[in-house]
């Protein structure tokens, strides 16, 4: 068993010099599981280069731009090794517009506030079977059309609740009620689907971890830390992903009831607003068996040069 990593996030770096050789190191172990997206899904190496190329060049010229004037194609060059004519090249080229549907944020945010606001939850913190409309159900009672109405007016709560049918998050009962099949949005088919909570979950864990690393942080370190074990048994293994799903289950709706009171305080605020993502991840993987030398009496003893 081993102590959360980073268990004392002040401790972790802070303002300080560049480190391209550990940096190299992690992008390696970090580039393992892409390169296993990209060859279970046909993706080749010159579109990852061009990829690459261009989030560089989108980086440099955002988070790195000067204040007083734009960079040049030279410094951008300079800071990211792209070779001037790419830079030229994709400095104004549109960034891939993420081809996702519009329902798929609507949907997860209903879910959502589901599952968080006591309106839509029984005394035991379980969530409520919902009418379908207002006339469907109870005077008084919460409904399901009223719920999407309340996250947005831009699209029918007959199109929420076809989306969530399809993804086998919800059920019907006597086409009256809506029931809620589990406490977290998370679709039981659909590549498009999918491959979103990949991009936006992974994309901002990641970036949580590049910003406590960044040599020039002036901000306090954000939360990034996991706690984990080895030697275990299949069947322990097992044992402890169930277990880290349903800690999961029950965190999520608190943190989801405090979060949906901070939008509600945040409406009338006129400042900058922010985002947050709030996340978790369970990795089983079999274990590589310790290298140990082989007994003395196995080993060959060298060989005398022959005379």
């Amino acid at each position: 068993m081993n102590p959360p990593a980073n268990p004392d996030d002040t401790a972790l770096p802070g303002p300080g010099l560049p480190q391209p050789e550990l940096a190299t190191q992690a992008l390696a172990q970090l580039l393992r599981p892409l390169a296993r997206l990209m060859i279970d899904h046909g993706v080749q190496l010159p579109a990852l280069q061009d990829l690459l190329k261009q989030a560089l060049v989108k980086e440099a010229l955002g988070t790195y731009g000067l204040n007083d004037k734009a960079s040049s194609d030279t410094r951008v060059a300079l800071l990211t090794g792209v070779h001037r004519k790419d830079v030229r090249r994709l400095r104004d080229t549109p960034e891939a517009v993420q081809d996702s549907k519009p329902m798929l944020p609507v949907a997860s945010a209903v879910v959502a506030r589901w599952i968080s606001d006591p309106r839509y939850l029984n005394t035991d913190q379980s969530t409520r079977a919902l009418a379908r409309t207002p006339k469907r159900g109870q005077f008084g009672e919460p409904d399901f059309t009223t719920l999407v109405a309340e996250i947005s007016t831009d699209v029918g709560a007959r199109a929420v609740l076809d989306e969530l049918l399809r993804l086998g998050v919800v059920s019907l009962q006597d086409d009256a009620y809506v029931v809620l099949n589990r406490s977290a949005f998370v679709p039981r088919e659909g590549l498009l689907e999918s491959f979103h909570f990949l991009a936006n979950n992974v994309s901002d864990h990641f970036a949580v971890a590049v910003h406590n690393l960044a040599p020039d942080r002036s901000t306090p370190p954000m939360l990034e830390q996991s706690a984990f074990c080895g030697d275990l048994s299949a069947g322990q293994a097992e044992q402890l992903q169930a277990r880290a799903r349903q800690l999961w289950s029950n965190t999520v709706q608190q943190f989801l009831q405090t979060a949906t009171v901070a939008e509600q305080r945040s409406q009338h605020d006129t400042g900058p607003k922010h985002r947050v993502r709030f996340g978790v991840y369970f990795h089983d993987v079999r274990q590589d068996p310790p290298v140990t030398p082989p007994p003395k009496s196995a080993r060959k003893s060298p060989r005398k040069p022959t005379p």
